[in-house]
C-alpha cells in the first residue's frame, strides 16, 4: 500500500502553522526575557562603541606624536667648519717615495759599542818540584836538595791539598806518615799539614 504525500506548498504551509503555534507558546517568556536581553544587548554596543573611539584617540596620538618628534632639518648654511670632520687624507706614492728617499740619506744610526775582550785567564804558576826542593841547613846561608820520598811521589803530595790530605791518612802507615813530615818539614812547612801528620803518627802509633 503506497503511502499519500501532499504538495511541496502544503507541506510549506503546514509547518508554517506549526512555526507560528510554537512562536505564540513562547510569547510569554520572550515578553518576560525582553528587557534583559535589550540592556545586555545595549551595554555591549555600548563597549565595542567606546573601544572603538579609544582605538580612534590612540592612533590619533601616534600621529601628533610623530609630527611633534620630527627632526627639524638644518640649513645647509647653518653648518659651522667645526661640524664638519676633516676627512682623511691618504699619502700618494710620490710622498712615499720622497719619504725614503730622505730617509736613504739620513744619517746612519751609530753602532753599538763592541763588547771587551774578556781579559785572558792568569795562566796557574808553575808546581814546585816534585823532585827536588831546596831548604835551608842548621841555619847556614848554603842550601842542600831535599830528594822527595817515594809515598809522596805515588800520592802527588806536593800538589795534594789539607782535605786530600785527611782523606789519604787511614791508607798510610807510620813510616809514610814519618817520610811525608820530614818532607814537609823539610820543603814548605805548612803548620795545618804539620800538625795533621803529627796527630796521625800519634794516634797510630797509640793503637
Amino acid at each position: 500500500m503506497t503511502m499519500f504525500r501532499p504538495p511541496f506548498f502544503a507541506r510549506v504551509a503546514a509547518g508554517a502553522a506549526v512555526y507560528a503555534l510554537e512562536e505564540t507558546r513562547r510569547l510569554p517568556t520572550a515578553a518576560v526575557n525582553f528587557p534583559i536581553t535589550a540592556i545586555s544587548q545595549l551595554l555591549q554596543t555600548t563597549m565595542h562603541a567606546q573601544q572603538f573611539v579609544t582605538s580612534l584617540a590612540l592612533k590619533g596620538d601616534a600621529v601628533f606624536d610623530r609630527l611633534a618628534n620630527r627632526p627639524v632639518e638644518q640649513p645647509e648654511w647653518a653648518t659651522f667648519d667645526e661640524d664638519i670632520e676633516p676627512e682623511q687624507t691618504f699619502g700618494s706614492p710620490f710622498d712615499s717615495a720622497r719619504v725614503s728617499r730622505f730617509d736613504m740619506f739620513s744619517e746612519p744610526e751609530p753602532e753599538p759599542p763592541a763588547a771587551p775582550e774578556p781579559a785572558p785567564e792568569p795562566e796557574p804558576a808553575p808546581a814546585e818540584s816534585v823532585t827536588v826542593a831546596t831548604a835551608s841547613s842548621n841555619g847556614s846561608g848554603g842550601s842542600v836538595e831535599v830528594i822527595e820520598p817515594e809515598v809522596a811521589a805515588r800520592y802527588d803530595y806536593t800538589n795534594m791539598t789539607l782535605a786530600q790530605l785527611r782523606a789519604r791518612l787511614r791508607m798510610l802507615s807510620v813510616e809514610d806518615l814519618t817520610a811525608l813530615l820530614d818532607y814537609e818539614q823539610q820543603t814548605r812547612d805548612r803548620a795545618p799539614f804539620v800538625t795533621m801528620l803529627t796527630n796521625r803518627i800519634a794516634t797510630v802509633q797509640a793503637q
